[in-house]
């Protein structure tokens, strides 16, 4: 079995190497140039004169309605989904109002004070918390802009010194250097 799959590899394989090497051998028989006019299936010449002619400007047909509208109801679409939120009432404790309310109910603030929402922070803790929150939003992009701007200006003062470096030890080695200009600059 795996003979017959040999065999029928062979085969396929060297069918197309034969019809390559076929047409470039009737390819090399013809001359490298051709006549003008002769099989070409457009003329230059009447390209260049279709050129040459002045184009005639063509207003016909101005009062044709097109046959296709474009609408767009995206906006329409939104403005319905925006109609149906409620923004007066304010934002929603966590796991909604009736969560909030059978949260208050089951565990008492004054039977159970640690299973109250923000208990595991003490007063100190959710100031902290609250502070460095506020930190992070108000200052922390500015604060991260200064420190890649500090890094990138570092970087690049070293890729200057590098690239100096590099200019001074071919310019050391070559006996020309004054004729080069990046070394009679140094």
């Amino acid at each position: 079995m795996r003979l017959h799959f040999l065999l029928v590899t062979a085969i396929a394989v060297t069918t197309p190497v034969m019809a390559q090497e076929a047409a470039s051998a009737a390819g090399a028989e013809k001359p490298a140039v051709q006549d003008a006019g002769a099989d070409q299936p457009v003329s230059l010449d009447r390209i260049r004169d279709g050129l040459k002619k002045p184009q005639e400007l063509s207003l016909r047909n101005l009062d044709v309605k097109a046959d296709f509208s474009v609408r767009v109801d995206e906006q329409r679409r939104i403005d319905a989904l925006m109609s149906k939120l409620d923004f007066r009432s304010g934002p929603a404790p966590a796991g909604g109002l009736y969560g909030y309310e059978q949260q208050r109910r089951l565990f008492n603030p004054t039977d159970r004070p640690l299973q109250q929402p923000y208990a595991a922070y003490s007063g100190a803790e959710f100031t902290t918390v609250a502070i460095e929150n506020l930190i992070a939003k108000y200052l922390g992009g500015h604060l991260l802009k200064v420190v890649a701007s500090a890094e990138r200006s570092r970087a690049e003062e070293q890729a200057r010194a590098e690239v100096a470096e590099a200019v001074a030890a071919y310019c050391e080695g070559r006996s020309d250097r004054e004729d080069i200009l990046i070394c009679s600059k140094n």
